[in-house]
């Protein structure tokens, strides 16, 4: 992983980078078609295939939808067509097992057969990207895409590919064919990209570390030790996820694209809906315009929309994988953003800002417990480990853990709020920042590689989803 990493810095993007500039407009979306096509085969070529199958399908069905859009019988069809492919290769690749492990429970069905296949990486993005296209094409709310190489590039394209953000093909339809770039993009570029590689590198895995330091002293963490511990995993999620975002608009803007931002300092959230308004906003949106509004939204009785409000979370749960843990914390946010529209909310609202705050955070924490631990009995032990005394406050190794790491996790919570953006937008007019942009972006590169080349752990949370 390290390894690939360094290649991919240092090697791969450079050189795309340079022969994109060096080819003519017209063709830089066929080359860029087949960066992306290396770039995912780099790990597993085979999976090419299947993002290919998923391109040459989708293109197709989006051609005959829109050809037949008079004929709402027959473009329904193909509509359902559409999604039933797209569906069925996420479904294949990434709930078979699942579902076979379920079957094999009914004595009738033992002998199924154990089913175990590798997860094409970003399958799940892509595919929903996919299926945006086919149900905006259905509304007529853009064109069918009449080149196929552009709307490869669009599916394909490596730098959100693998973790996000969620982009649209409506959003980018004008920049597939007509995009300008410019210094000043690609300069924005660069410091976005180096942003989110600094959260990954240097907070992420280092969170990362501090919290498998933590989770590996058992019951002798103690209570303390147990807060403490997923408060580490709560950052490590936070900056590994929008750190691969940033990297991606990062990535995107040096080649003409603007992508939608992803992450809006969600933990600065003081209501579990704010925090939903904040976290992963493209799948969130994702999910509002493609299931929660056609459900009927909010403007059903009450029993009906909060019908479409589990919905919603039962399946965002799902798609984050494919373990009952995911459903389960799913529904748990159901219930919690249930409970804020029509029983406490207009409460908490009246309540100090501190308080909320507070508030939101408990409940995002207890959240990722359930998300970490695909095993319920490891859930229960680690949720009894922070509501029990038993075990002590603080264990002697979680606390020597706790210590080492105080000075990063302090600056990992501040990093979490918008402070330090605030004070940079105040000052960064100066002539002195404008220099002192470009030192720390090369500083914090080179403390990055110095990072992976002395560390081998550098784990990609966001791979199974």
């Amino acid at each position: 992983m390290v390894f690939s990493s360094l290649i991919f810095l240092f090697l791969y993007l450079p050189a795309v980078l340079l022969i994109y500039y060096i080819v003519p407009p017209r063709g830089r979306n066929v080359f860029l078609l087949i960066a992306n096509l290396v770039f995912y085969g780099w790990g597993e070529p085979v999976f090419v295939l299947i993002m290919a199958a998923s391109v040459v399908s989708n293109f197709i069905f989006g051609l005959l939808i829109d050809k037949y859009r008079d004929n709402k019988r027959l473009s329904k069809t193909f509509v359902i067509f559409a999604l039933a492919v797209s569906f069925g290769l996420l479904g294949a690749f990434k709930y078979a097992g699942f579902f076979a492990d379920i079957l094999r429970q009914i004595p009738l069905l033992s002998m199924l057969p154990k089913i175990k296949l590798s997860l094409p990486i970003g399958i799940s993005f892509y595919t929903f990207q996919a299926v945006s296209y086919i149900i905006d094409v259905y509304r007529n709310d853009t064109p069918a895409q009449k080149s196929i190489v552009n709307f490869g590039t669009y599916i394909s394209f490596f730098p959100q590919l693998i973790a996000g953000p969620i982009v649209r093909y409506a959003d980018i339809r004008e920049q597939l064919e007509n995009r300008r770039e410019s210094i000043n993009q690609f300069a924005d570029g660069i410091r976005v990209f180096t942003v989110g590689l600094a959260k990954k590198v240097l907070i992420a895995n280092q969170m990362g570390l501090f919290w498998e330091s933590v989770k590996d002293c058992g019951n002798d963490m103690g209570t303390l030790g147990a807060w403490i511990g997923i408060a580490a995993y709560t950052l490590q999620i936070y900056f590994d996820f929008s750190g691969y975002s940033d990297m991606a608009v990062g990535l995107g803007r040096m080649f003409g694209f603007e992508f939608m931002r992803n992450f809006n300092y969600p933990y600065v959230s003081e209501s579990i809906t704010d925090f939903w308004r904040r976290w992963h906003i493209s799948l969130s949106s994702w999910f509002r315009d493609y299931v929660y509004i056609p459900l009927g939204g909010n403007r059903r009785k009450t029993p009906r929309v909060i019908f479409n409000l589990f919905v919603v979370w039962a399946l965002t749960g799902f798609w984050h994988g494919a373990s009952f843990n995911f459903i389960f914390w799913g529904v748990y946010y159901f219930v919690l953003l249930v409970l804020e529209k029509y029983v406490y909310g207009k409460y908490l609202e009246r309540l100090p800002s501190a308080f909320r705050h507070i508030y939101a955070l408990f409940f995002v924490m207890i959240g990722w417990v359930i998300f970490t631990f695909e095993s319920g009995s490891e859930m229960l032990d680690y949720f009894r480990l922070m509501f029990t005394p038993g075990n002590g406050v603080i264990g002697g190794a979680a606390l020597s853990a706790s210590l080492s790491y105080l000075p990063l996790g302090a600056a990992a919570v501040i990093a979490c709020t918008p402070l330090g953006k605030n004070v940079w937008c105040k000052i960064k007019s100066t002539r002195v920042c404008g220099a002192a942009e470009i030192v720390l972006c090369a500083a914090a590169l080179v403390i990055c590689t110095a990072a992976l080349v002395s560390d081998s752990y550098n784990p990609f949370l966001y791979f199974r989803f």
